[in-house]
């Protein structure tokens, strides 16, 4: 026997019978303890004493036998003709009977038969139980069957089968003999129960994530053989070292070296604290293995991940799969050392190592090989997580790097306890006087391709004027009027009279703003010049005014020597068509001249309450 074999004679954990499978017992058919050589003699199978009576295997049995028979008995007319019998019966009468001839020392003890009408479960039924005499009519059995009929039958040979070999009891599986009458050729031997294979790999890549990764076995990269080494990094021989110097029988590393080398560790799951892998020993179904390791602190990962962004280089080389010594040395402890790696196996051998874990640990040294941060995961971490770690910390450390650069920590600042506190703030100070009219805005030079220096200064001037009206009166008194009526106050606040050239220019803007003409506007601006909101009223607006001054003002004109005017509204019109007076609902009299008989009024003078006020000035009154 090997040391393998020796190492794995007690069933494991994955050994246990299967379901449906029973396990054979001391005093049942076939048990045989594992220290029995073939041939010795098994409990049981001796006969027993006539006295002792029948054992409560024997009944259990033969009330097997005596069901199986009720099911094949054949009608209880005799003209029918009788059922067939199962096509393994014969063969395993067959065995039965070979079984008895080569063990005939060991014969059961006999049984006194049962009356047919004493037996209930089989009377009346035409068919007799297996262990009661055969009827008359019934073929009997030959005393031995020819060997080629009974190698024919036997899946394999009568010496190898231990359960019911030698004790006179068949086994209800064995087949029966081949002369049976009415057989049926049997359709193919019963088959062999057989260990359960185990699957092709047990590995499930499909749940991997950061905190879980699965190595299949064809994409560990090989190592061992001939004497080659399983690590060729500093960090990989590391964890060797651990492996070895924590090992208790150096002949278990030698053969978990053997079985690393050989591909008996099947896909290999990291995740944090523990390596867990299948490994095939001597038996067919294989052993589940981890090894485990203790994860970091959050204060030990805070001191790697401090050391890591300490110098660049440590990042660029993690990222290139290499390990720097530096971090090894930060005072984490990031490699394991001698004990700290906690083996665990379903095998029965308890050495520290077991074989299968020490294959493990080998083949975990060629992954932390090719990738150290499956180290960082056994330690805890993810690769993903630890990248986004270094790169946080990396940020910052760039950030408080600045802040010192530019000496920030020197400004001054307020606690917020101290700004949101309450407190009574100072009244505030007296207004001061406005002025007395508004300032002369600045000049705005001129550009090529600019806006008109001369608006720029009327807009800033007219927003100076409604600022000290807004300032001195509280009211805005330009926030009532409509776009024509603004723009009839912005030319009229032009400086100067006439149409010259820049007026024009400026005229002709405000009346296409407006879809007026050019010379409507400049009579809406000769009305506001003469009486401001309310003279352009009474330019544009005829209304007819209540009795009483309207009706004055006519006679007061014939007191004075002027003709007779004629009304309209509120309107008095010369008899020559050249004078006009308007009353406004101000109660002004706003006078207007036009050509004789041209209906071209424009505002001229100044409003007056007394109509003979408002025209003078005006001449060519007869």
């Amino acid at each position: 026997m090997t040391a393998d074999e020796r190492d794995e004679k007690a069933p494991g954990p994955d050994e246990a019978p299967r379901p449906g499978e029973a396990e054979p017992r001391p005093g049942d058919a076939g048990f045989e303890p594992d220290d029995a050589a073939p041939g010795d003699a098994v409990p049981g199978d001796a006969e027993c004493p006539a006295d002792a009576g029948p054992r409560p295997g024997d009944v259990a049995r033969r009330a097997l036998r005596e069901a199986r028979a009720r099911a094949h008995r054949p009608a209880p007319d005799p003209t029918p003709p009788r059922p067939a019998r199962q096509p393994a019966k014969p063969a395993r009468q067959a065995l039965r009977t070979a079984r008895a001839d080569r063990r005939p020392d060991s014969a059961p003890a006999a049984l006194p038969p049962r009356p047919p009408s004493a037996d209930p479960r089989g009377a009346g039924n035409g068919a007799p139980s297996p262990d009661a005499p055969a009827p008359a009519d019934t073929p009997s059995l030959p005393p031995r069957p020819a060997p080629e009929a009974a190698a024919a039958f036997s899946p394999r040979p009568a010496s190898a089968d231990l359960r019911g070999a030698g004790n006179g009891v068949p086994s209800p599986d064995a087949p029966a003999p081949a002369d049976t009458p009415n057989p049926q050729p049997p359709s193919a031997p019963t088959p062999r129960r057989t260990a359960p294979r185990a699957p092709h790999t047990m590995a499930a890549p499909s749940r991997d994530g950061d905190h879980r990764r699965t190595f299949a076995a064809h994409f560990v990269p090989p190592g061992g053989a001939d004497g080659e080494p399983f690590a060729t990094t500093w960090w990989g021989n590391a964890w060797l070292t651990a492996l070895e110097d924590g090992a208790l029988d150096r002949a278990r590393l030698a053969r978990g070296r053997a079985y690393a080398a050989q591909g008996h560790v099947d896909a290999i799951t990291v995740t944090p604290g523990q390596v867990l892998a299948y490994v095939r020993g001597s038996r067919p179904r294989p052993y589940r293995t981890q090894v485990r390791l203790r994860t970091l602190s959050e204060a030990d990962w805070d001191r790697f991940l401090d050391a890591a962004v300490a110098h660049t280089g440590h990042i660029a080389a993690l990222l290139d799969k290499e390990m720097p010594h530096f971090l090894a040395d930060s005072g984490v402890p990031l490699l394991p050392g001698p004990g700290d790696l906690e083996p665990l196996c379903s095998c029965p051998d308890r050495g520290h190592p077991c074989k299968h874990a020490a294959a493990l640990c080998y083949r975990t040294a060629r992954l932390l090989d090719e990738d150290p941060f499956v180290l960082l995961l056994l330690r805890g971490r993810g690769e993903r997580e630890v990248l986004d770690a270094l790169s946080r910390r990396s940020a910052a450390r760039a950030a408080r790097a600045a802040q010192e650069e530019h000496d920030t920590a020197a400004l001054p600042g307020v606690r917020a306890r101290d700004a949101l506190a309450t407190r009574t703030l100072p009244p505030l100070p007296a207004p001061l006087p406005p002025p007395p009219h508004p300032e002369q805005p600045p000049a705005h030079p001129g550009a090529p391709g600019g806006p008109d220096p001369l608006a720029l200064d009327q807009l800033a001037t007219d927003a100076a004027a409604r600022a000290h009206a807004l300032l001195t009166t509280g009211r805005d008194p330009v926030a009532a009027l409509t776009l024509w009526q603004d723009a009839v106050r912005l030319a009229a606040a032009r400086p100067g009279s006439g149409l010259t050239a820049s007026t024009r220019a400026v005229y002709a803007s405000l009346s296409s703003a407006t879809g007026r003409t050019t010379a409507d506007l400049a009579r809406a601006v000769a009305a506001w010049r003469q009486g401001g909101l309310e003279g352009l009223a009474v330019l544009e607006e005829p209304w007819d005014p209540p009795a009483g001054r309207f009706d004055r003002a006519r006679p007061l004109l014939l007191a004075a020597d002027l003709p007779a005017f004629r009304p309209w509204r509120n309107r008095l019109t010369h008899p020559a068509d050249h004078v006009q007076l308007r009353l406004g609902r101000d109660h002004l009299w706003y006078a207007y001249e036009s050509e004789p008989g041209g209906e071209d009024w424009w505002p001229r003078g100044t409003p007056d309450l007394d109509p003979i006020g408002a025209l003078t000035g005006l001449g060519g009154i007869p």
